[in-house]
């Protein structure tokens, strides 16, 4: 650590939300220090606080909020006291933020590279030219594919992990001092996690910057923080150095926490020989305009009440499949069979019979809810449109959904997304999904971005709701606890192929296929030398090492 006091000093800090009329509290006299080189990871479950907390080392606080005591310091800086001007002069300089949702944070009009090179180019840090430069080589040591050309395309045409590692990149562009990392390998796959996080490491050491990571993945914290704090409900429940949290937590909550998700799916017998199955995937071959094929003839059946899990990095075809399944990019080859009945190719020509029977519920439902709807009208749009229901039956089958999902009709019908928690955001989705009396639904990373508490408490109404309702489920995700959490079989796939498939006791058993190895070997654990290990067990010294040169 560097001399001279702490980088980041935070004191009895409070910040307000507005409800209503009213301010009702949402951190509750909070103190924080961070000194230069330093990494403190903010945990706790939804709604804890941690990314208030996190904004406001900014000082910045979100609409509707407003800080209603104390200080907050950045090398000498009264980030409270300061100026709207002088505050910016520091974002993006001296203080950056990578935030969870990269799609949701990136201009879709612009190309990655220009988003890239604004902000040192305006800071006057490099030119146009040595931006440019610096960004390949910051893809480079972040693992991006091509990283010479790829900030030339524009947000749509990367995948999610890979837009999330671009938005890192963008954040060490300047060279900070101080990063607020918000969940930022949340929509990576296990293997580009280990990655990232080594970067991000080697980043924070190289340059002594500070950093505060925000997760809810007791392991991620594990091998990232030298220090933890847990919040609860805007309070600080207990902090202390990483070694001594991990092994020796003293607040009964934090020991809950650290009981991660227990939630197992009962074993299922194995669909019968001659079942038809409800979704037949046959040889599906695909690929996006005139560029090379992204799915290589993938073939796998998903059975009625029960869970594929599809499993892969970032790229690898999870979603083009998805895509390909509800119509929405026709194969150009091969088919997909809606029980034992071909489907159109394009979701165009189906029939209003044949798209019902096909939903998703999304992976951020932030930004899959529209914020202008309340959630009568989310959720009443579907049944309406499948339906034709109207008025009092259509108000009655809205709240029957409200209830299938645990959430009190008379409490949140009439409420916006904007006025319910991650969670309760993506129950809102599930229900959404239901209105369509489908049989088959996708689920795109449904839990990734919420903390282990909710998200366990997601996959328990999944599973209660494929039991009553006899659902089949295709579940996308990179986080292999949720696989052995829900799955009956799972599909691995790498670079647009099915390598493995199988049901999961076999697939989480010795021998693996070796793509399936690596994603198993690459499942953190909650031990801070677990990075270290498994990069000296895989032979690198250290991440993105041909970019030093640029970098340094």
């Amino acid at each position: 650590m560097n001399g001279g006091g702490p980088l980041v000093t935070i004191r009895n800090l409070r910040i307000e939300g507005l409800a209503g009329e009213d301010w009702l509290p949402i951190v509750n006299g909070i103190d924080l220090d961070l000194d230069r080189g330093e990494v403190l990871g903010l945990i706790g479950e939804s709604g804890a606080g941690k990314s208030t907390v996190g904004l406001a080392a900014m000082g910045f606080t979100r609409d509707g909020c407003r800080i209603a005591g104390g200080s907050i310091g950045f090398d000498g800086i009264d980030l409270v006291a300061a100026s709207e001007e002088a505050r910016r002069s520091l974002l993006g300089r001296r203080i950056a933020y990578v935030a969870q949702s990269a799609a949701a944070s990136f201009n879709p009009a612009h190309r990655l590279i220009d988003q890239h090179t604004e902000g040192p180019v305006l800071h006057g840090v490099s030119s146009q030219q040595e931006s440019q430069e610096d960004a390949m080589a910051l893809y480079a040591r972040l693992r991006l594919p091509e990283p010479e050309s790829i900030g030339f395309r524009y947000p749509h045409q990367v995948s999610g992990g890979q837009l999330q590692r671009a938005m890192t990149a963008m954040a060490m562009s300047c060279r900070p001092d101080l990063i607020i990392f918000d969940a930022p390998t949340t929509a990576l796959d296990v293997a580009a996690q280990v990655e990232v996080r080594a970067a991000i490491r080697d980043i924070v050491e190289q340059f002594g910057t500070a950093a505060i990571y925000i997760t809810h993945d007791l392991a991620v914290v594990a091998q990232m923080a030298d220090r933890i704090k847990v919040l609860l409900k805007g309070d600080e429940v207990e902090e202390s150095d990483t070694r001594s949290m991990l092994s020796d937590p003293q607040e009964d909550y934090t020991k809950s926490l650290w009981a991660v998700r227990s939630f197992r799916r009962p074993e299922q017998p194995p669909a019968g020989g001659g079942t038809q199955p409800v979704i037949a995937v046959s040889g599906v071959t695909a690929g996006y305009g005139a560029a090379a094929n992204v799915l290589h003839e993938v073939s796998f059946d998903i059975h009625a009440g029960r869970t594929v899990a599809v499993v892969g990095e970032s790229g690898s075809g999870k979603s083009t499949v998805a895509r390909c399944i509800t119509g929405l990019l026709p194969p150009r080859s091969g088919e997909v069979r809606f029980n034992g009945e071909a489907l159109p190719a394009s979701y165009r020509d189906r029939n209003k019979d044949q798209l019902r029977q096909v939903q998703m519920i999304y992976q951020m439902a932030d930004t899959a809810l529209n914020p202008k709807l309340r959630i009568r009208d989310i959720i009443g749009r579907p049944v309406q449109f499948y339906r034709g229901l109207r008025g009092a039956g259509l108000r009655r089958r809205v709240e029957e959904l409200l209830e299938q999902i645990e959430m009190e009709p008379d409490l949140y019908i009439d409420r916006l997304p904007s006025e319910l928690s991650g969670g309760q955001k993506q129950r809102v989705g599930i229900a959404r999904a239901l209105a369509a009396d489908a049989q088959f639904v996708i689920c795109d990373e449904v839990t990734s971005a919420l903390d282990q508490l909710v998200a366990e408490g997601i996959l328990k109404l999944l599973d209660r709701l494929q039991n009553e309702l006899d659902l089949a489920y295709m579940f996308i995700t990179h986080d292999l606890a949720t696989v052995r959490a829900i799955a009956d079989e799972v599909v691995v796939m790498k670079d647009g192929h099915v390598v493995e498939a199988g049901p999961k006791t076999e697939m989480f058993t010795p021998p693996h296929h070796d793509y399936t190895d690596l994603l198993l070997s690459s499942v953190p654990e909650m031990d801070p030398d677990w990075l270290d290990r498994l990069l000296e067990q895989r032979g690198v010294d250290n991440i993105g090492e041909a970019a030093r040169v640029r970098l340094d």
